[in-house]
């Protein structure tokens, strides 16, 4: 029993981004269930994900990918002699790649104001906003209630909302673009995972001059359940066990999915606070601090404490007896 996992990297085409494509007027309905939701962490006991194969379905979990994809003959070799390129980068779309944090906020408010509904500004209510689902946030705290006009309605509205601001983003993050195009002469593969639908988000990294550092996205069409399943997926499409993986969050539980994918986790500060992304394995305020020896610095950790396991105690030797004339009488 045995799944075949790609041995190159995957080429994202695009449906003709920058011309009118017949799938664009998507259902708002259905796409409001992708956003503002609560995903799971995921692999608390390393699970994985289910695939598909001609003679049934096959459960891949965190150890049956990293024994399966652990580099193996040249190209051992390859990554012995060009290290960077063993790694795996995996970025989370929320508020690392882009403001997401900022989008979200807005929607709500814009919306607020069409329907002449009240929406506070205090602390309590922007942390609801960016933590709860919508239906949550709809029923249980804003509680907007119409007879005219059920949840689904302000679900549907407040995702076409924040379609159009964001098909008005263009701007990547500070230092951003400069540490991909670092990456992309180090040779290191990177990929996105988003809740996000293909069409949009990849309209996204182009219209922001960031497409091309790419090789893989993972969207909503790939049916992933939690944020470990994303990141493991993404790691198959990029050809790298999940070991050899590194994620990018601002977000306390993506770096607890990635530490159960047996990832290593760079946290970005800014929508969280540092005291609250102490489990990263590294913190960042922003792209510009990063570089490539940081990548290898996450790992020869590791190596290091493999070291520490292997030395032992030297053996005491017994003291020596003095002989006296006691002993031989």
């Amino acid at each position: 029993m045995h799944i075949t996992l790609p041995r190159r990297r995957l080429k994202i085409i695009p449906k003709s981004l920058n011309s009118d494509y017949n799938g664009r007027n998507q259902d708002m309905q259905k796409l409001a269930q992708s956003l503002f939701i609560d995903e799971d962490i995921g692999a608390e006991h390393g699970e994985g994900f289910e695939t598909f194969r001609p003679r049934g379905p096959l459960k891949v979990d965190v150890d049956y990918l990293n024994d399966r994809m652990r580099e193996k003959g040249l190209q051992r070799i390859r990554y012995a002699m060009r290290p960077d390129e063993a790694f795996g980068l995996i970025y989370s779309w929320d508020n690392v790649l882009a403001d997401t944090r900022t989008l979200k906020l807005d929607a709500w408010k814009q919306l607020a104001v069409e329907e002449g509904k009240p929406l506070k500004d205090d602390k309590e209510t922007v942390k609801h906003i960016l933590c709860m689902t919508s239906d949550q946030l709809l029923r249980k705290v804003l509680r907007w209630v119409d007879p005219n006009k059920p949840t689904d309605y302000f679900k549907a509205r407040l995702a076409k909302i924040y379609y159009e601001r964001l098909s008005k983003v263009k701007a990547p993050r500070e230092g951003l673009k400069e540490w991909l195009e670092a990456l992309s002469t180090a040779g290191v593969p990177c990929a996105v995972a988003s809740s996000l639908d293909r069409f949009n988000l990849l309209a996204a990294l182009q219209r922001m001059g960031l497409y091309k550092y790419f090789q893989a996205v993972v969207t909503q069409e790939d049916g992933m359940d939690s944020m470990a399943q994303r990141f493991l997926s993404a790691a198959v499409k990029l050809d790298r066990p999940p070991s050899k993986c590194i994620v990018f969050e601002d977000d306390p539980r993506g770096i607890a999915a990635a530490h159960n994918c047996s990832m290593k986790a760079v946290a970005l500060i800014g929508s969280h606070p540092a005291y609250e992304l102490t489990q990263a394995d590294l913190a960042v305020s922003s792209f510009s601090e990063l570089s490539v020896i940081n990548l290898r610095r996450l790992f020869a950790n590791k190596g290091a404490e493999f070291m520490d396991l292997q030395k032992q105690t030297a053996e005491k030797k017994p003291p020596k007896r003095r002989i006296t004339t006691d002993t031989v009488s």
